[in-house]
């Protein structure tokens, strides 16, 4: 084997908290070989991200390294990153260590076009000037795998789904052609089929150039499929590492078997709410649904046509790839946007056409859980004021009752009264998530439209929520519109599948004849993809 490109020795790293410091990596040391993709697992708060981060010199403003080497091979000898001032880091961040960060809604700037911020890193960098710049940023942008690039380049980033502004982030990662590329879980929010296509092209820029790539994730699949080397953190240490056939064959370590144990497969988990009953009123009824935007000149359709219903106590899911129309979709059943044409009929009133005090009321029936709930939960709050925000909203109850019912929401979402007086950054991923569904519950609604609420969970995380949802739906009757881009989640949680691409309506049917006996190619191609990456590599590896 290779000299290492990259050596960690001994890292440890703490974060200031109330006047103390908290230990967030308690000695790790692991090498990346040129050529070499070492994937680091483990759940919220192990240190994967800590560990990305002190490498590339980017801990946040309150973490600072205690002790330990980063050294970084190089033409003119190693390379001390630990302690290296802000000045020399930027020569190598960027240049020699790309950063494929996992937030593009941090990571990239809300006000300049995605295309300039691609041509940027290569002007920083001394890559190409201002004319050429702007054509290489289109050919990264394809290469990234972001579709209709040339167009997508003179887009802002908040007129992109989330998968394609996180392959804005990977083209810009890539720019520079970096010896080491860190890519902080870089496919996180995407569909398997875009999976795929990045991870592709990540494991043939290793071949072709020797970069190492650092892969942070909490999805064993794409680690088994993608890794050489396997790293499990848990609590700012690594317990167990090696090549990934062997760790996943045989895990040595309690905790790797545990996270195996809960990684999602495809093998079928009937809800727990049963079926609803054939020949009853829908409480949703989606009928010849379109939403334009304007694009330029041109308009783009990105909700084609598509008609669906949802029963009282079913789980209706919606899967299709960044930008097929999904989450369109669900902001247009609970008229966050109003469509181009098209009924939203909801339990047997039209609310594209509702006003005043019949639209009031439909919209406490309905209620919405996002996909990034750290995002979405008012970081002002205590956790008391964010659950009892729509009965405050509503005017339901006084503050006494508002905070009973806040504490009675916690109970049935599985947290600690204690969790009541906290705010949402005091929380890790799964908890904010769990509050974001006790909020969506406050006003007893009759449907929750769920957006991505488990894409950025760990995998023990996600299987958690989810059972979480099942068991509100057997005891309360509700409703889910589920939107999804991973089949394996869906399979788990839904009664009935519907398949989008480009806005339109591929196919719907009940999750079992789906995933049996799909009718469209598009959906064998999603059911390949996720079998590859969830299940195939797992399975190989065991």
């Amino acid at each position: 084997m290779s000299a290492p490109l990259l050596q960690v020795s001994d890292l440890r790293v703490s974060y200031a908290a109330g006047g103390s410091a908290v230990p967030a990596l308690r000695g790790v040391s692991l090498s990346v070989a040129p050529g070499e993709v070492v994937a680091v697992v483990g759940e919220s708060g192990s240190g994967k991200s800590t560990l990305a981060h002190a490498v590339v010199g980017l801990l946040p403003g309150t973490g600072r390294i205690d002790g330990g080497r980063i050294t970084l091979d190089g033409p003119d000898g190693n390379q001390e990153l630990a302690g290296m001032t802000e000045r020399a880091l930027r020569t190598v961040r960027g240049r020699r260590i790309g950063l494929v960060p996992q937030d593009p809604g941090i990571a990239l700037n809300p006000v300049q076009k995605v295309g300039e911020q691609v041509a940027e890193s290569l002007r920083v960098h001394g890559i190409a000037d201002r004319r050429s710049a702007r054509l290489a940023a289109v050919e990264l942008l394809d290469e990234a795998g972001l579709p209709d690039a040339a167009a997508r380049a003179g887009q802002y980033p908040h007129e992109l789904s989330g998968g394609m502004r996180q392959r804005v982030l990977i083209a810009i990662g890539i720019a520079a052609r970096p010896q080491l590329l860190i890519a902080d879980e870089p496919t996180s929010a995407l569909d398997a089929t875009v999976q795929r296509h990045i991870l592709d092209h990540l494991e043939g820029l290793v071949r072709a150039s020797g970069t190492a790539v650092l892969l942070i994730t909490h999805d064993l699949g794409v680690a088994a499929d993608r890794a050489d080397r396997l790293v499990v953190m848990q609590g700012g240490r690594i317990v167990e590492e090696g090549p990934v056939r062997e760790v996943l064959s045989a895990p040595r370590d309690a905790y790797t078997r545990r996270l195996l144990e809960s990684a999602p497969g495809l093998a079928p988990v009937a809800p727990a709410a049963a079926a609803p009953a054939a020949g009853a009123p829908p409480l949703v009824e989606v009928r010849d649904l379109v939403k334009e935007f304007p694009l330029g000149r041109e308009r783009l359709r990105a909700v084609d046509g598509v008609s669906f219903t949802i029963a009282r106590g079913e789980t209706l899911a919606l899967v299709g790839e960044s930008g097929s129309g999904k989450s369109t979709t669900a902001r247009l059943l609970l008229r966050l946007a109003d469509p181009t044409s098209g009924t939203v009929t909801f339990d047997g009133t039209d609310i594209t056409r509702a006003r005043g005090r019949a639209w009031r009321e439909l919209r406490r029936r309905a209620q919405l859980v996002y996909q990034n709930p750290y995002a979405s939960l008012d970081p002002r709050f205590r956790i008391a004021d964010v659950i009892a925000e729509p009965l405050r909203a509503f005017r339901v109850g006084d503050a006494r009752s508002q905070r009973a019912r806040a504490a009675e929401l916690l109970d049935r979402v599985a947290l600690p009264a204690s969790t009541l007086s906290r705010r949402p950054a005091e929380l890790s991923g799964g908890q904010r998530q769990r509050v974001a569904i006790a909020r969506a519950l406050a006003l007893s609604p009759d449907l929750v439209v769920c957006d991505e609420p488990v894409s950025a969970l760990d995998v023990s995380v996600q299987a958690q929520v989810l059972d979480l949802l099942v068991d509100l739906q057997a005891d309360a009757g509700l409703s889910y519109l589920f939107i999804s881009h991973d089949l394996a989640v869906v399979r788990r949680i839904a009664h009935r599948v519907g398949v989008l691409r480009h806005g339109r309506l591929l196919e719907l049917a009940p999750t079992a004849q789906l995933f049996a006996a799909p009718a469209h190619d598009y959906t064998r191609e999603l059911l390949a993809a996720i079998a590859g990456q969830r299940t195939g590599a797992l399975e190989e590896s065991a």
